[in-house]
């Protein structure tokens, strides 16, 4: 896939006020300061598409991003973050939930994982919460450039068996890398994929 275009489109709390448009939609989301904005401005090859902040917890709305006019790219709030209030924190779980719920052009999230790190216990629980919602998700282990390949493929072995231990099968799983674009071509051909896969739904 080419990317010809990508425009801001809107902000907001409330799934209800989101784009009516019937097109193919994809949210990324993961934990605080796990090199989310920096993955989405690699993919679409634009340097301030998203806003990154050395602050962790910058996103705290729904970002709608119009793709090739064909496809929505949905940049979540990040989970996690001790340093917001628990009241805000209570705020984003309540919208996001509600999000991921009634959002009906919702096709697949993208939950980045930060490849440096063992597996979370906030990381996986979201991601029993998407498969009993029966939201499709994949993995997306960001910051692959951080690590040599040994302890890379260690860390990755390590998700994968604690996934394992409650998950029949693995979601589909990407290895990325802002710095270097590992992984830049596999991510847009499986959108790609699932865009002509579900044409006929949204027609």
């Amino acid at each position: 896939m080419k990317i010809k275009s990508a425009e801001f489109l809107m902000s907001n709390s409330n799934v209800i006020k989101a784009p009516k448009d019937r097109i193919p939609e994809y949210a990324f989301i993961g934990r605080s300061n796990v090199g989310k904005s920096s993955l989405i401005n690699m993919l679409m090859e634009r340097k301030d598409l998203a806003k990154i902040s050395g602050k962790p917890g910058k996103t705290q709305l729904i970002n709608h991003f119009k793709i090739n006019d064909e496809w929505f790219l949905v940049d979540l709030p990040g989970y996690g973050y001790a340093q917001i209030s628990k009241k805000k924190r209570t705020i984003f779980q309540y919208f996001i939930e509600n999000y991921f719920k009634e959002r009906e052009q919702l096709v697949c999230t993208f939950v980045l994982i930060d490849s440096r790190h063992d597996p979370q216990k906030i990381d996986i629980e979201f991601m029993h919460f998407l498969g009993e919602n029966q939201i499709p998700f994949c993995l997306v282990f960001t910051k692959a450039d951080k690590l040599g390949n040994s302890k890379l493929d260690q860390q990755i072995a390590s998700y994968k068996k604690k996934l394992l231990s409650s998950w029949e099968t693995l979601p589909v799983t990407f290895l990325t890398s802002s710095a270097t674009k590992l992984g830049r071509k596999e991510f847009l051909d499986f959108i790609d994929g699932v865009n002509q896969d579900v044409a006929k739904d949204f027609k």
